[in-house]
């Protein structure tokens, strides 16, 4: 099975995001633009769209970037609670229709701020509840007509979606609580990791391969993920030196994490805890960032030569993972150095 190459657009209203350049318009459509013809033009497939209350709406900044691009994939980071599934079902139906089939879906399930946007979600089990009914109403509302369906929060009557879809957007999906992991085994298409070493990813695929066939999964097989930051330089010896210096630049400007770990998710949490096992994790899989206000993909780098990069991405690789979505700051430059650099050796 060939791999997927995505990058990240953070979409943010507050320039330098986790250190990016700051420039006039940065999040204008001209900026944006700029970026996913660079990915076009530099070898990926498309990009992840940051998603969040206090964020562009998502949603729309893909339907521009789609308008403006020919080849451009945006992985639509979306949440049940803000769109209803019929609403959704129809939008991304659509712009699947008007872009040729490229949308690609993040469901994202984890905490956010509901209350601004009026949304009445609960505790974790509702939650994921929740998002599992999601994911089986769009799926029926993508591929049958006159759905009926009454469940515990959704539910429509006679509804069709229009246009009919051709080609139903893939379902990615996070998470690594159990909650998430019997909705990702059983309900997405492709469940996406964070920077985990490699012990923790191919503990977690065959976790999940035995939890899909204890459920009765019944979709293809499930695919996975990895989004991570790469940094990549032109030897190893500087990538270090670099990735150490930005970690004291964060040291300096933002100051400890460690007292928020008990109010993150349980994936962050993995991630934090990987500090107590070194520095360096797999060669070249730098947690010290997580100590410094990393979070998220930020939390663990891959650092290194491209060759160093391209080798520990070939051995996520073997253990199954076939969709890589990688990111670094400054993040234009970074779209076409890696792109020159790192995705030849991943491809070929």
């Amino acid at each position: 099975m060939s791999s997927e190459y995505l990058w990240y657009i953070p979409n943010q209203v507050t320039p330098g995001h986790r250190g990016d350049d700051i420039v006039e318009g940065h999040n204008s459509l001209d900026t944006l633009t700029e970026q996913a013809r660079a990915l076009e033009d530099h070898g990926w497939g498309g990009a992840l769209l940051g998603t969040g209350w206090g964020r562009p709406d998502t949603f729309t900044v893909a339907t521009a970037l789609a308008a403006r691009t020919t080849t451009f994939q945006p992985l639509i980071a979306i949440r049940p609670g803000y769109w209803r599934p019929a609403n959704f079902a129809s939008a991304a139906a659509t712009l699947q229709h008007l872009s040729g089939g490229r949308v690609l879906v993040n469901i994202v399930s984890g905490k956010d701020d509901p209350g601004a946007y009026g949304d009445g979600e609960k505790d974790q089990a509702d939650r994921y509840g929740r998002t599992r009914e999601f994911l089986r109403l769009v799926r029926r509302l993508w591929t049958e007509e006159n759905v009926t369906f009454t469940g515990e929060h959704f539910r429509v009557t006679g509804s069709t979606v229009t246009p009919p879809v051709a080609k139903p957007p893939r379902l990615y999906f996070g998470g690594a609580s159990e909650a998430a992991e019997r909705v990702a085994a059983s309900e997405a298409d492709v469940q996406l990791f964070w920077g985990e070493p490699l012990d923790g990813v191919g503990e977690r695929i065959d976790r999940l391969n035995r939890l899909g066939a204890e459920l009765g999964r019944e979709h293809a097989p499930l695919e996975f993920g990895l989004r991570i930051t790469t940094l990549v330089r032109d030897t190893t010896e500087q990538a270090w030196a670099d990735a150490e210096a930005k970690v004291a630049e964060m040291a300096r400007n933002q100051g400890s994490a460690r007292d928020l770990q008990r109010r993150e998710a349980v994936g962050q949490q993995r991630l934090l805890d990987l500090t107590s096992r070194g520095e360096v994790l797999d060669d070249n899989l730098y947690t010290t960032p997580g100590k410094y206000g990393g979070g998220g993909a930020a939390t663990t780098w891959l650092v290194g030569s491209a060759e160093d990069v391209a080798k520990s991405l070939r051995r996520y690789q073997s253990l199954g993972v076939t969709h890589f979505v990688l990111s670094d700051t400054p993040y234009l430059p970074e779209i076409r150095r890696q792109g020159d650099q790192l995705l030849p050796l991943v491809k070929g």
